[in-house]
């Protein structure tokens, strides 16, 4: 009786702590990310400082000083540049700045296309829906991608979808698919909702799926005969 309880605890408890220790690896991995990008602009202010103020340039030099500093410094960066892109003199300051990258030949392929993703997740697409469902790896296993483009190919003059297939529980990371329009399975899902599914490793999911096209279903047993 009591091996069965205290089973039945440490299970509850790995429950419980599942959905945290998953939202600190994403929270952990965001905000990492976010203090790496100010950390050399600290360093550089710190360095400063330091000829001014050599005792407090020290103490700021703690680690995790550094880090919270680093991180309020890219927040307030990223504030600045989204006020910036909603002003007419900012967005002509980006459109100077997109002209100067796209001068740039290695550089120029990254940003832009990297530019033209987002771009595309934020919009709504047109005749093809944004969320879908495709066969990977292998057809009867589906996972949730995201239509980016849709391609007539040559010769057949089929429709082809190119679909990004983000990974579980980090979504920055993903396989891109080319698939032909007629077997993707559309869904009413929005952005977040499938970012929820995806993040949360399909916990937090509607209670149905939709179905696949009437050309992939399989065909009842009596018809294969």
């Amino acid at each position: 009786m009591q091996r069965l309880r205290f089973k039945r605890y440490i299970i509850t408890g790995l429950l419980t702590f599942m959905p945290l220790w998953v939202t600190w690896l994403v929270f952990k991995f965001v905000v990492g990310l976010l203090a790496e990008l100010g950390a050399p602009l600290v360093t550089a202010l710190l360095g400063t400082l330091g000829f001014v103020a050599p005792h407090t340039a020290n103490q700021l030099s703690q680690s995790w000083a550094t880090y919270v500093l680093a991180l309020l410094l890219t927040l307030l960066a990223l504030y600045l540049l989204g006020f910036l892109a909603n002003r007419v003199i900012g967005q002509r300051l980006l459109n100077t700045f997109d002209t100067l990258l796209q001068r740039i030949p290695l550089v120029q392929t990254i940003y832009g296309g990297t530019k033209k993703l987002m771009a595309v997740l934020q919009n709504k697409p047109s005749g093809v829906q944004r969320v879908v469902l495709v066969d990977f790896p292998r057809k009867g296993m589906k996972v949730v991608g995201f239509v980016t483009r849709v391609m007539t190919e040559e010769g057949t003059g089929r429709e082809m979808a190119a679909v990004y297939i983000p990974t579980t529980p980090n979504p920055t990371g993903g396989y891109l698919e080319v698939v032909p329009v007629e077997e993707l399975t559309p869904t009413d899902w929005t952005m977040d909702q499938a970012m929820a599914f995806i993040i949360s490793g399909g916990a937090v999911a509607p209670d149905t799926l939709p179905a696949p096209p009437a050309s992939l279903r399989a065909a009842p047993p009596e018809d294969r005969a």
